[in-house]
């Protein structure tokens, strides 16, 4: 913009008053409006009179002020009386400008205009007070041209804005693109998650409602039960009462009849006509001894026989209406017993005792010298005789205190010698561990896992689902303790398996 005419009559933009002076940087300001500015910068509050304070045209300022969010609106620095929102901002005067100072602004090319900003002192020199305009990558910092002619990066390579912008607007598109794949992932895993939360409320519900039935069909078995054993003592009572009733008839009888005896005897005792003593038949009196002779044992004998309830029998009525119950529970859960499993002999290790009801394993310093077969195992190790191939199955085992010990599941295929025979040193066994009576580990395929439950009983649960793929191992402490499940996809039998080092694992049942 071309200087003004110091003899032309001036207008001052903010206050619209005339003047003849002119402010700095080709501008066309009265000096009282630069100098409420620079009082406003000093934090000086400076007011006088001019038009633009009159009339609506102030009162629309103030309401524009008052709009909410105005105190981050940035607003014109030149409006000091009545700041107006700013639509521009000069970097060369590190000043913003609003529609009415944006039309008498600076039009030369030094006069970077840019979205209204607060920050306009970043975007120049610190050093020579002129507008960054190149990057340098060397010291990765924002120059200006004196800089890069005269100063500390005279020399260095340089580039533009434009090409440092395209650079990195590259390498965030990459990023971003990154990241929607990782929200897209992280979305399709939220609503996995939120699918499989809302299958396990399902199948939660599901078992509840299968075990509050089951319950439910217990107590109404147990009921039955109680009302039958109940049923039968009072029958037994009844029975006995009658018994017993009866033979205290016959006593009462008995005892009538000997009173009856003895009174007469007594007369006869007491007669004084001997005629009459003498003239009684013998064999009236010898009537009168048998009344009630040898038979008070044999009564006694079968009062004692009846005087109580038959235990035996109210014992055999509730031990099979419990068989019968839990036969229906094991029904009800589809889970099985193993009261048939027992160790095959002709796998155990030569330092596996087995003992005589093939029942309990235990680790031996003397060579049991067993028969060579193919699959017996080289080292201390046994399997069970029988195998599991689909169902639900559970057993208990009891452990020793002391010692190491090892008790899971395995594929008959599973090797019998070297290293890889170890049960969990290999992709065909799983097998838990105790150590020492300290801590638990799991292994499958040659992976340790320690547990972070500490060893507090030496009773364990095993429960296999064959077709589900699961394996899992219990604490059978109060309460009782999860451990560890494995999952997989079985594809062979699994025989259950056992190794032990000074110490003994033993089947319960």
């Amino acid at each position: 913009m071309a200087s003004a005419d110091p003899s032309e009559t001036l207008t001052c933009p903010t206050c619209q008053n005339s003047s003849t002076d002119t402010g700095a940087s080709e501008h066309n300001f009265c000096w009282v409006c630069i100098d409420c500015v620079l009082d406003k910068q000093r934090g000086v509050h400076t007011h006088h009179v001019c038009r633009a304070q009159e009339g609506p045209v102030q009162e629309r300022r103030l309401q524009e002020v008052a709009r909410p969010n105005s105190t981050t609106t940035i607003t014109c620095t030149y409006c000091v009386h009545s700041p107006i929102p700013a639509v521009k901002s000069c970097v060369m005067c590190e000043a913003s400008l609003c529609d009415t100072h944006l039309a008498v602004h600076s039009k030369s090319p030094d006069h970077v205009l840019i979205e209204p900003t607060t920050a306009l002192r970043n975007r120049k020199c610190s050093v020579h007070k002129k507008i960054l305009e190149y990057y340098c990558p060397a010291d990765a910092v924002c120059v200006c041209v004196s800089c890069i002619l005269f100063g500390d990066h005279r020399g260095h390579r340089v580039e533009t804005f434009e090409e440092v912008s395209s650079k990195k607007k590259k390498r965030l598109k990459n990023d971003l693109k990154k990241l929607t794949s990782r929200s897209l992932e992280t979305e399709k895993r939220l609503q996995t998650l939120q699918s499989r939360s809302g299958e396990v409320r399902e199948k939660t519900s599901d078992v509840t409602e299968r075990v509050t039935a089951l319950f439910r069909d217990i107590r109404r078995q147990l009921d039955a039960l109680e009302k039958r054993v109940l049923s039968e003592i009072s029958r037994q009572e009844e029975q006995v009462s009658l018994t017993v009733s009866r033979l205290i008839q016959q006593l009462e009888l008995q005892k009538d009849e000997l009173s009856r005896h003895m009174s007469y005897l007594e007369e006869l005792c007491d007669q004084m006509d001997p005629l009459i003593v003498i003239q009684e038949q013998e064999s009236e009196r010898e009537n009168f001894l048998d009344v009630g002779k040898d038979k008070g044992d044999s009564r006694d004998q079968q009062v004692f026989r009846v005087a109580g309830v038959d235990e035996g029998m109210i014992s055999v009525t509730l031990h099979t209406g419990l068989c019968d119950i839990m036969a229906g529970i094991k029904k009800g859960i589809n889970t099985q017993g193993a009261a048939d499993l027992l160790l095959d002999a002709n796998t155990a290790g030569n330092d596996v005792h087995i003992s005589g009801d093939l029942k309990t394993a235990s680790w031996s310093h003397i060579d049991q010298n067993y028969p060579e077969k193919s699959g017996r195992f080289q080292y201390d190790q046994v399997l069970s005789t029988r195998s599991f191939s689909s169902g639900r199955y559970y057993w208990e085992v009891e452990t020793s205190e002391t010692g190491v010990w090892f008790l899971g599941m395995c594929y008959p295929s599973v090797d019998r010698r070297g290293r890889q025979s170890w049960i969990g040193d290999n992709n065909k066994s799983w097998c838990l561990r105790r150590y020492d009576n300290v801590q638990y580990s799991v292994i499958h395929d040659g992976k340790w896992l320690q547990l972070p439950h500490s060893v507090s009983c030496h009773v364990l649960g095993i429960y296999l689902d064959y077709e589900a793929g699961l394996l899992s191992f219990y604490e059978l402490r109060d309460p009782i303790r999860h451990l560890h499940t494995f999952t997989a996809t079985f594809i062979e039998p699994l025989h259950v398996a056992f190794s032990v080092y000074k110490a003994w694992v033993r089947i319960k049942g």
